[in-house]
């Protein structure tokens, strides 16, 4: 990871907010796609759809 590591307050953030917030932190793209997958598969962070919380399917 690069040093300058961004940590985000718990708030509701698009797909793409959390994308970029997480490669700001990679060294590539495959790191990242490993990382969001991660969050997304461990439920540290959930995908919310017109105020429904949605199951995130992590292939």
């Amino acid at each position: 990871m690069k040093k300058n590591s961004q940590i985000l307050s718990p708030r509701k953030l698009s797909l793409g907010d959390l994308i970029l917030a997480v490669s700001s932190c990679t060294k590539n793209t495959k790191e990242t796609v490993a990382a969001v997958a991660d969050l997304l598969g461990s439920g540290q962070v959930r995908v919310e759809s017109n105020g429904r919380f949605t199951r995130a399917r992590v292939c």
